[in-house]
């Protein structure tokens, strides 16, 4: 199945259980400091660029390291090295939790007691490995599902007409392949790229004070 288009349906499909739907990829504290909803589609463009990149490379990487039976504790590390976020931290690891219920029921097998502790590029590393997935396609998955996590939120949040944020999707695609291609070459830790957001991560730690809001994220 490594090359099957159907696997990537599946762990693309919000209907996954892993705590995906908890989730607006920053969207939600982005539409509360100003952002339009005309400009989501710039909004997943530079997230593409940036926390995208990061966590499509850690994944990369997680997948290699697993491959090779090194240490996913270094690949956490490094993801976390690159995600100065206390709030988008914490964050990543509950997804981790989540995805990793998904590996254990779909892909058994052993697992590092410290799996738990492990945010969710790593452990979809890690699912990659188990369920024989190539690199470039385990950064497509994380590409689509950040763009999907933003728009389906979007309406929830701003409600738009469907297909407008179908074409937005659509559009991204080829940045997504692009971005897919450049993740696929990574193979260790230190070449995960390290690009920052920091308005991101400025309103990621102001949501997360935040009582009133609709997703955790």
């Amino acid at each position: 199945m490594s090359t099957s288009p159907l696997l990537l349906a599946l762990l693309g499909d919000a209907r996954l259980p892993s705590g995906g739907h908890t989730q607006s990829a920053g969207l939600e504290p982005a539409l509360r400091a100003g952002i339009a909803p005309a400009e989501v589609p710039a909004y997943l463009r530079s997230r593409l660029r940036t926390v995208t990149m990061v966590e499509a490379g850690t994944a990369v990487v997680a997948r290699a390291v697993a491959a090779d039976a090194g240490d996913l504790a270094e690949v956490e590390a490094a993801w976390a090295a690159r995600t100065p976020s206390p709030a988008l931290r914490a964050n990543g690891r509950r997804l981790g939790r989540g995805y990793l219920r998904v590996l254990q029921r779909l892909w058994p097998g052993p697992v590092d007691a410290r799996a738990r502790t492990w945010s969710r590029p790593v452990i979809l590393g890690l699912l990659a490995h188990r369920a024989g997935m190539n690199p470039a396609d385990v950064a497509r998955l994380v590409g689509y599902d950040d763009a999907q996590t933003v728009t389906a939120a979007l309406l929830k949040l701003e409600p738009q007409d469907p297909l407008t944020i179908a074409a937005w999707v659509s559009e991204l695609l080829p940045d997504i392949e692009k971005m897919a291609d450049k993740a696929a070459l990574l193979r260790l830790p230190e070449q995960i790229p390290a690009h920052g957001a920091p308005l991101i991560e400025r309103w990621a730690e102001t949501h997360d004070t935040i009582t009133e809001r609709l997703f955790s994220a």
